[in-house]
């Protein structure tokens, strides 16, 4: 290998490297620098590394190999592009992308440029601090499959619980206050509580997302990011308001690695 792109996230580490022709990916927890260097070394230590993402210069300080800088949005607009072709996914020349990393930032992508249009705190390290207070765990993917045994009704207020037994003027299936019954519900559960935080998640980044797509006029979001690997919840919740709001979800299998493989490319 003579070429390894790298993401370098607050959560994870994204690496996207070439071989018989066929792009491969991995990654590791920014606690595994050890880890990822010594499999540099072992595997292309010759290899000049194509690195993006907010622990960049951690990498260049301990690295010996030859590093050069990517910029980061560009880096995820392009393994975007490459991934909505390879995985054949349809969508229009012009849409919103939003990466869900360690926080949430939504893009406008046309043709020919791509523009930031606004962020939130809200992402993986939400996922992660939350997930550990609530559960005492501290694995991503622990706190996935936790949260796919729990019901966030037990934890958010939903507005029919406001209005109940009277006739609600919204949706009562609607979430009126996010946890909101989580310190009156004895009998809701860690899992239930991951669930409401796969809620939180969602809501907070779709409604953010929908308002830039109302503002641009396009329908199809493409999401990608970390948080969204394996994580069904998540994606669910993102896809679940088709009937309400006028937008086309659409979820890439390898997401994760878009701004990796952006670097390699």
């Amino acid at each position: 290998m003579r070429r390894i792109g790298i993401d370098a996230g607050g959560t994870l580490t994204k690496i996207a490297y070439e071989e018989r022709e066929r792009i491969h990916v991995k990654s590791y927890a920014t606690d595994q620098l050890q880890e990822l260097l010594q499999w540099l070394q072992i595997t292309a230590p010759g290899a000049d590394l194509y690195v993006t993402g907010g622990k960049r210069q951690r990498l260049e300080e301990l690295s010996n190999h030859h590093i050069v800088p990517m910029d980061e949005f560009k880096a995820l607009n392009k393994g975007t592009q490459f991934l909505l072709e390879q995985e054949k996914k349809e969508t229009e020349p012009f849409f919103i992308l939003v990466s869900i990393g360690t926080g949430t930032s939504i893009f406008y992508i046309t043709p020919t440029s791509h523009e930031r249009l606004l962020g939130s705190g809200i992402g993986g390290g939400t996922w992660m601090g939350l997930g550990k207070l609530i559960s005492g765990k501290d694995s991503f993917h622990e706190f996935v499959e936790l949260a796919k045994e729990g019901n966030h009704k037990s934890s958010d207020l939903l507005v029919e619980d406001i209005y109940t037994p009277d006739e609600s003027p919204i949706d009562g299936r609607l979430t009126a206050a996010n946890f909101g019954k989580a310190h009156m519900n004895e009998n809701a559960t860690p899992c239930d509580h991951l669930a409401a935080l796969s809620q939180l998640m969602g809501e907070t980044v779709l409604q953010l997302a929908s308002q830039a797509a109302a503002a641009k006029q396009v329908q199809t979001i493409v999401f990608i990011g970390s948080t969204l690997e394996g994580n069904a919840k998540l994606k669910q919740v993102l896809a679940s308001f088709q009937d309400r709001l006028p937008y086309k979800p659409v979820f890439l299998n390898r997401g994760a690695y878009a701004g990796a493989i952006g670097t390699l490319l």
